[in-house]
């Protein structure tokens, strides 16, 4: 299940990789979005439920690494969500700070959205962000994705975006 984007090696997370998903949860600009800093008791049941998701389902998270360094990125790719009473397909992604701004998020978006309507087969693909998260939001549009409206999943609120499968033919 790995893949290679222009520029990115896309790893599936499992329990092995819980160290380098702590490490990208204790960047300040990653921690300020997934509600503070991973302890690595943390990182360890997320990793672990990422390679359950593997290996169950056969979709989860990727780890991303840049294909000339070998240096961490960031994450991002599908999991399957209940979101306003129904289970989707959601995309998503999260970078370390310094590499904001290069398209990263939008290669691993686009690797996910492949993935789900090329292997997966899937007809939509969902993604959903706090409304105020521009940079995001911006991903989105990027992707092709269309938003559809404000929800509210686990108490908060967010905006959610959706992109259907290309029309066969």
């Amino acid at each position: 299940m790995e893949r290679l984007t222009e520029r990115l090696r896309l790893v599936p997370i499992g329990r092995q990789h819980a160290g380098e998903l702590w490490r990208l949860h204790w960047d300040e600009s990653v921690a300020a979005w997934y509600w503070g800093r991973y302890t690595a008791q943390q990182a360890e049941r997320v990793a672990a439920t990422m390679g359950r998701g593997w290996q169950t389902r056969g979709v989860s998270k990727w780890l991303a690494y840049d294909r000339g360094s070998g240096e961490l990125v960031g994450r991002g790719g599908l999991s399957y969500k209940t979101l306003v009473g129904a289970e989707w397909l959601e995309v998503g992604w999260l970078l370390r700070r310094e590499y904001w701004g290069n398209g990263y998020a939008t290669e691993i978006g686009r690797a996910g959205i492949d993935f789900a309507f090329g292997e997966l087969g899937a007809a939509e693909v969902v993604a959903f962000t706090e409304p105020h998260n521009a940079r995001s939001r911006a991903v989105m549009v990027r992707l092709g994705m269309r938003y559809q409206r404000e929800i509210t999943h686990e108490s908060d609120r967010y905006a959610l975006y959706t992109i259907t499968a290309p029309s066969p033919g």
